[in-house]
């Protein structure tokens, strides 16, 4: 069993709630401690790994408990801690819907399956983003990579991973999938 110093309850809440609570959380700890969040949204798997290591603090693992995700974060000291930087190119809805039409544009949406089955982007490919480390390759690096998620928190993390990964023609969806008005489809079980 991991000792924790600090536990935060995010259950219930989604992306990006549980990061921004665990940020805020974390402000008031001192370097070195660590916190367990529990959370019930399966994407905080992949967001907490993914702002763990952009922010320079440490992601210690997880465990499930029936439907609740316990995370463990050790805060980094001064020397370890990241200046988080959002990623600097990035669309609009309205600019990500008149680049549909275009063949050299991929529409990645890296939300849990189950939300990519409820409604998405007709076209857009699903890799959440706990899996995209291992399956970037899925994707044509010559071709324009748009990047969606639920609000443009995890497609940021998402945006970053292929821009480190040599893709050059990456744009984040900032105003995500709770924004979007345009045509959706669904996968129906």
């Amino acid at each position: 069993m991991i000792q924790t110093d600090k536990l935060l309850d995010a259950k219930g809440l989604a992306c990006p709630m549980p990061i921004v609570r665990t940020k805020k959380a974390m402000n008031e700890m001192a370097p070195g401690e660590v916190i367990e969040v529990q959370a019930t949204d399966k994407g905080s798997l992949a967001d907490m790994k993914a702002w763990a290591k952009s922010s320079g603090n440490q992601y210690l693992g997880s465990s499930e408990d029936g439907d609740v995700l316990k995370h463990y974060l050790r805060k980094a000291d001064q020397a370890e801690e990241k200046e988080e930087v959002q990623f600097p190119h990035t669309v609009t809805n309205a600019e990500l819907q008149q680049q549909l039409d275009r063949d050299d544009v991929i529409v990645l949406d890296v939300r849990e399956p189950a939300e990519y089955a409820f409604g998405h982007i007709e076209g857009a490919v699903s890799i959440p983003l706990g899996e995209l480390e291992n399956r970037s390759a899925e994707l044509d690096a010559e071709k324009e990579v748009i990047v969606i998620c639920r609000t443009g928190n995890r497609s940021d993390f998402a945006a970053k991973q292929l821009a480190d990964k040599g893709f050059t023609r990456v744009k984040n969806a900032v105003e995500g999938m709770t924004q979007w008005d345009g045509a959706t489809e669904q996968n129906n079980a």
